[in-house]
This record gives C-alpha cells, structure tokens and sequence, in this order.
C-alpha cells in the first residue's frame, strides 16, 4: 500500500476516471480565495500536489506568479505544455523540503493530503509548507474534504463506464482512513488500484498544524468561503500561517 498515488496518480487510467473534473468549479474556487485573501498582483503563488495545473493556469491568468508542483511526473510533463515567464511546473514529493520559493501563497488543493502512512510524514509535510512561506503575512490554504460528512455519505459500491471501460469502486472506513478499490479490465487484461486517504477532521488538522509550528486562522466549509460546518459542509478548506 505504500505510495499507492505514486503509481495510480501516473497511471492513464487514473486520469480517465476523473476525466469529468469541473473547471468551472475549480476557477469559481479561485475567484472566491484570492478575493477573500486580497491577493496583490505578481504575488508568488505555489500549487502543491498541481495535477496537470487545472488550478494553476487559472491562477497565472490573474497575473500572479505561480509554481505548480505534483510528485507525477506525467501529470507534470502535460502541464508544462502551458508554461510562461510566470508559470513553470516541476516534479516534487511534498513531504521533502520545497525545490523552490518562498512563496506569498501556497495551496493545497482538492484533497491532496491524507495520503501518507504516518502522522510524521503529514508534519513533514507540512514542516515543508510552512518553511516555503515567505514571511508571516504569507498564507497557506488546504483544501480537504469534509471528512465527518464525507463517511455518513460514503457510496459503498458504484460502477462507471468511460471509454467502454466499465471501472467497479468499492469503498469502505477501516482505522482512520476512507478506502476506495478500483477494479476494471482493458485489453484483456484486470487492474486493481487503491485510494487510502486519512479521514481528517477540524481537530485533526489542529493538531498537526500546531506540531509542524503552524496557526489555524479560519475553517471553510465550501467554494463560496462559507463558515465550516462538520455536519453539513462538503468541504473543509483550511487558513493557515507560520506561529
């Protein structure tokens, strides 16, 4: 199970199930954050855990200075197809120290937390946030699912064809995570692939915010910057600084 993402992220199979990821949502979402933050124009923004920089193309139109950085090597070499003088992507395992910076932003989007084996790699990993912030007025932003919410709706089962690909999710809670198995066959051929992700709650992150020397300043609970809610918000978007 260990770095389970580092294979499933890079697969193309990966990238087929989540083909129909919304656009419009996630710029709405940026709208929202740097209107709420007051982000000044040419300031340093990183996209940690980027993908293929749906968010950080978007944020480059702002007239910001944005890195993107994904551990997939494939999700990055199609992202630096968009690169310019303020948009570069690269290759980074965000429990390391940051390759670039410091940064007046950095995000975390889309649930891109959770996936580590231990509590240590999760303060590693945000040790290596916080030292990527610039100062103390810089802010860091993680954008996690509502983990309360998230299991009361769990869909056990579902199945999706794409692609005359017919792909059967299973998913299930075991010690502290949400699990989800994803078997389909191709050509011939089965696959099996597993998402683990650490089912985080407020006080959770609390908690590994204040041991990696960060201060929760505010929760959010969807896209629009909404108060959280642990019962009814789908999101759980946090705002943090260096202590």
């Amino acid at each position: 199970m260990e770095n389970w993402f580092a294979t499933w992220f890079d697969s193309v199979y990966y990238h087929l199930l989540y083909q129909h990821r919304d656009d419009k949502e996630a710029h709405y979402f940026m709208d929202q954050l740097c209107n709420l933050l007051q982000v000044a124009p040419k300031s340093r923004v990183l996209d940690l855990a980027c993908g293929k920089g749906r968010h950080s193309v978007y944020l480059a139109l702002k007239d910001l200075d944005v890195t993107g950085l994904d551990l997939s090597p494939e999700s990055i070499e199609y992202a630096q197809q968009y690169q310019h003088e303020q948009l570069r992507f690269n290759t980074q395992d965000m429990r390391l120290p940051l390759k670039e910076g410091p940064y007046h932003y950095i995000f975390n989007l889309f649930t891109s937390f959770g996936y580590f084996e231990t509590e240590q790699e999760h303060i590693d990993t945000l040790i290596a946030m916080k030292n990527g912030l610039a100062d103390q007025n810089s802010r860091l932003v993680i954008d996690f699912f509502n983990a309360t919410k998230a299991i009361q709706q769990l869909v056990l089962k579902e199945t999706k064809v794409l692609d005359g690909i017919e792909f059967k999710l299973q998913r299930y809670v075991e010690n502290g995570c949400i699990h989800k198995e994803i078997r389909f066959s191709d050509q011939g051929k089965k696959y099996f692939f597993r998402e683990k992700v650490r089912a985080f709650t407020r006080a959770d992150f609390e908690q590994l915010l204040q041991a990696a020397g960060l201060e929760l300043i505010d929760v959010y609970g969807n896209y629009s910057m909404h108060a959280f809610d642990a019962s009814q918000s789908d999101r759980c978007i946090l705002l943090a600084k260096k202590q």
